[in-house]
């Protein structure tokens, strides 16, 4: 019983990942999306997605990873992705979110979510790096879908995105096409400014 306790306990815990809102809107829309609705989306992109990866994945891996990469949010808040003031690299104060939230489950299952944390944070793994690339894509087709979105409501410009974008190459070729193919695009069309 104390072991379901503990579960539970993480799972209410959990829930309030659908109350951090990102810069991003939903596509097509002025609604800013939670973190909640960001992993599931990564999570069906993983499942339909895989097959563009430049090296096998072990998809399950990836779902896991994508579903948790933002929990620690739920004490550090979503940093934005061109945010200029703070790094949107792991820091100390996510490590220590991931820790507290984690660490509310039994023993086993804390250090297989810390690890798999840990290990995306890295991308030094194939699943790590995919999981990062669709972490970029999705924003990405959400603000080309909404005339430049954040970009044009933070001044992002062209080479931040480009630059932030091509991470996806270290993954898969083809969504790498795909991406710089859409941020052209949207140059062309005059959402995203040189």
């Amino acid at each position: 019983m104390k072991r379901l306790l503990q579960q539970i306990e993480f799972i209410k815990e959990i829930d309030k990942i659908k109350y951090i809102l990102r810069r991003t809107k939903l596509i097509n829309s002025n609604r800013r999306e939670n973190d909640a609705e960001h992993s599931w989306h990564l999570a069906v992109m993983a499942m339909i997605l895989a097959e563009h990866a430049n090296e096998p994945v072990d998809v399950l891996k990836v779902i896991k990873m994508v579903l948790i990469h933002d929990i620690v949010e739920i004490d550090t808040g979503d940093i934005f992705m061109y945010d200029t003031t703070r790094s949107h690299t792991n820091t100390e104060e996510e490590r220590k979110a991931a820790h507290r939230i984690f660490g509310m489950l039994p023993t086993a299952q804390a250090e297989e979510l810390m690890t798999l944390w840990e290990e995306f944070e890295a991308a030094e793994s194939n699943e790590a790096r995919f999981a990062k690339a669709l972490d970029k894509l999705e924003p990405l087709l959400q603000n080309a879908s909404n005339d430049g979105g954040t970009w044009d409501e933070y001044d992002v410009r062209y080479d931040k995105v480009y630059n932030n974008q091509h991470q996806i190459a270290e993954s898969s070729d083809l969504l790498w096409k795909y991406a710089e193919q859409l941020v052209n695009d949207c140059v062309r069309q005059g959402i995203l400014k040189k």
